[in-house]
């Protein structure tokens, strides 16, 4: 599925879309460069399924939790360049859970995303606030 947004608000609107279809369990592996909205994205996400705080990057704290509905885990691997960082963000042990990961900078932990796995890659449209949202393994 293919998806374009013309702002950032669509896009956290985009987030609310797919909260809808969530179950709990789910992974959700978000690819793409700095910038693309994938901290919107998961903004909109926690909206949808009822979180109260503000939503933020975990770039340093590496997983971010939130509570709502069905718990969200909100990890950043940007910096995860080793098995023994990924282990030391508890990862392995969030999957487990019956929350909801959403995972930005996927693409450094590809090797250990579980086949289940959504994938959403979000790459940049042709004007400045366009994002083109490719969604794989969920239907909204």
């Amino acid at each position: 599925m293919r998806i374009l947004t013309q702002s950032p608000e669509e896009t956290e609107k985009l987030g609310e879309r797919v909260s809808a279809v969530l179950r709990g369990g789910e992974v959700l592996a978000l690819f793409g460069p700095m910038g693309m909205g994938k901290t919107a994205f998961t903004r909109g996400i926690a909206k949808g399924l009822g979180v109260k705080e503000g939503v933020s990057s975990p770039t340093f704290a590496l997983v971010h939790e939130y509570a709502g509905r069905i718990p969200i885990y909100h990890f950043d691997m940007f910096r995860v360049t080793s098995w023994d960082d990924l282990y030391s963000t508890g990862f392995f042990d969030y999957l487990e859970t019956e929350g909801i990961l959403v995972i930005e900078w996927s693409e450094n932990i590809e090797g250990a995303l579980p086949e289940t796995a959504i994938r959403i890659g979000i790459s940049p449209g042709k004007e400045e606030n366009q994002r083109i949202f490719e969604i794989e393994g969920i239907e909204i």
